[in-house]
């Protein structure tokens, strides 16, 4: 193991999503190390194409952005191949990808339908329908869900999928809380039926007279996203105790942000909706809990009315 490349992946997730650092000082070493890099590969992937490595501000629309947006993808691409042919790799994200993927025999596919996930963003893709809306959310994080199962030893296709069930929630509470953010770079992932539904013209989504209207909005994408983490909560039996534990207090972390952005109503957006110290610890222990209860457990059937992942 590299220490270098599990520093360099161990401060980018530190500074990218303080959530899933949180979870992640749960597993066990090995465990830790592992999701750790791939969290630094997906990390950086997202940065690249959107330009924020190579001092581009990111935002979508110009003609030029986005001819380069693409280049970058095809790289990461090309660069993505390299890794499983085994070439060695020189930037240390993919230097730690490699590694994982080789560790834990990783499909080529998840990786290569994770930047799918991203062309979406480059390509402009519009949501019409909350089953677009969903398959963005497998390929940005239903994906990376079933990357960390992997990591964690899963290889049954019925748990995979309540991983990417838990990636599809995140992904969907992530939506609720950025709208605004989102909309200022130009880009909207609520589906425009359900804009056109609420009276929300597509361009003028961040518009203070239209908070309310946006506020039942996020509400609704945050009561969407609740099956998806009931369902998940089915994957933790098939996991370790440890492995077990930081899955369900990420579960509750991310879950605990879209309550938070669905009880603020039109203020959800006055300031970035995070967690404190004081909750973190207090989902910790309710994530032991979790964890606890579920050995041995059977859990019920995924609800066919789910999305389903492609297989």
């Amino acid at each position: 193991m590299n220490d270098t490349l599990v520093a360099h992946a161990t401060r980018t997730i530190q500074a990218g999503s303080k959530s899933f650092a949180t979870a992640a000082r749960l597993f066990d070493p090995d465990t830790r190390r592992s999701a750790v890099m791939l969290y630094a590969w997906c990390r950086y992937c997202d940065d690249v194409v959107d330009g924020q490595s190579l001092g581009f501000a990111g935002e979508s629309g110009d003609a030029h952005q986005g001819t380069e947006s693409r280049r970058r993808l095809e790289e990461l691409r090309d660069m993505t191949r390299r890794a499983y042919a085994g070439e060695p790799m020189r930037e240390p994200a993919f230097a730690a990808f490699q590694e994982v993927v080789q560790r834990h025999a990783i499909p080529e596919r998840y990786p290569l339908e994770h930047l799918a996930g991203f062309a979406m963003d480059v390509d402009e893709t519009r949501y019409v329908s909350f089953d677009d809306t969903l398959r963005y959310c497998y390929g940005v994080a239903g994906v990376v869900g079933i990357m960390m199962a992997h990591i964690m030893g899963v290889e049954e296709e019925t748990t995979l999928d309540r991983a990417c069930d838990l990636g599809l929630a995140f992904q969907l509470t992530n939506i609720a809380r950025d709208i605004v953010e989102d909309a200022a770079m130009g880009r909207c992932y609520l589906p425009a039926e359900w804009l056109r539904d609420a009276g929300i013209p597509e361009g003028e989504i961040a518009a203070a007279e239209h908070r309310p209207a946006l506020a039942r909005l996020a509400a609704r994408l945050v009561d969407a996203a609740e099956p998806y983490y009931d369902s998940a909560q089915g994957g933790l039996p098939a996991l370790t105790l440890r492995s077990a534990w930081a899955i369900a207090t990420a579960h509750g972390v991310y879950r605990e942000i879209g309550v938070k952005v669905k009880n603020r109503g039109a203020h959800a957006w006055d300031g970035r909706v995070s967690t404190g110290k004081a909750e973190k610890l207090r989902l910790l222990a309710q994530g032991a809990r979790m964890a606890v209860t579920s050995r041995g457990e059977t859990p019920a059937p995924r609800p066919v009315t789910l999305w389903q992942r492609p297989r």
